[in-house]
């Protein structure tokens, strides 16, 4: 008798117990785009809620979160057992990059883009079309397999399979800023613009860009591009043109202002897909969204 007057103390005294959230942030970088892991030492809890202070949350034991734009974050813990539950907070501080980022998400995943400094007018414009949410919606409407992915026409939103797109787009043009030291390697944001006949002043268009894939070149190519246009590539570049490719027919004719520094696979993606006669995708591919990392 007295042995399950015991054992029923015990359970009860063990059933009552209650949670303790504990946890620890581990980060590699405090610079957006920065991944950050939650190493959950709670006690005593059955399940677990966390909110990452930017709407997101998750169930998960040790997450990982990814926060894209800079700023200040507090992290809840909730470690829960039955109707107990125990809460900690910690803040952190997301610090913005030391060039402007934007995140690009398209239907077939996520590219970080640089936009240069070097290129003011280019760069302030997209960010300017990007917080209008200008590009959320359409479509990379031209696609050509070992040369470049082009997007940004507003008429491409909703366009019935078989239109012809390409010609859409603000009431206004961009300046050229062409700069010897930004080039067409792979993951090269470059700006879209009319044929040199109707415009020899080599304008760009006003939201339309291209994302340079490429083929390997030569070094026998690149002596000759290099005598063509008076430019001299770096090191660093001919080794990027020879071993993942480019486009270096199209420098100092068309204005780069950016480059893809996480996210070149999803260049080979859209890349891959089949096109019309046209050169757009039979299966849209989409940009969900272009958003400042500030």
């Amino acid at each position: 008798m007295t042995f399950f007057r015991y054992f029923a103390i015990v359970i009860l005294f063990s059933s009552c117990s209650s949670p303790k959230a504990i946890f620890k942030i581990d980060k590699e970088s405090n610079q957006a785009p920065a991944s950050v892991r939650f190493i959950n030492e709670s006690q005593k809890a059955l399940k677990y809620q966390w909110d990452f202070g930017d709407g997101k949350t998750s169930e998960e034991t040790n997450p990982e979160h990814k926060y894209t734009l800079s700023g200040k974050y507090t992290i809840t813990l909730k470690a829960i057992k039955n109707k107990s539950v125990s809460k900690s907070h910690q803040e952190i501080i997301i610090d913005p990059p030391h060039h402007c980022l934007i995140e690009m998400q398209t239907t077939a995943g996520s590219m970080i883009i640089q936009l240069y400094d070097e290129t003011p007018r280019h760069r302030d414009n997209f960010i300017k079309l990007a917080e209008e949410g200008f590009y959320e919606g359409l479509l990379f409407h031209r696609v050509i397999r070992g040369f470049m992915i082009q997007g940004g026409d507003p008429d491409s939103k909703g366009a019935p399979a078989g239109n012809r797109l390409g010609s859409g787009g603000p009431k206004y043009k961009i300046p050229a800023e062409f700069n010897d030291t930004l080039v067409h390697i792979k993951g090269a944001l470059a700006a879209a613009r009319q044929g040199d006949g109707v415009n020899p002043r080599k304008e760009s268009s006003g939201s339309q860009f291209y994302i340079v894939q490429g083929s390997p070149v030569s070094g026998k190519q690149l002596e000759s591009f290099e005598l063509q246009k008076g430019i001299k590539y770096s090191p660093q570049q001919k080794q990027i043109l020879s071993a993942t490719g480019g486009t270096p027919a199209l420098d100092k004719e068309y204005t780069v202002f950016g480059q893809v520094v996480k996210g070149l696979e999803i260049i080979d993606e859209i890349a891959a897909q089949q096109t019309d006669e046209a050169d757009r995708p039979i299966k849209d591919v989409k940009i969900l969204s272009v958003k400042i990392i500030k």
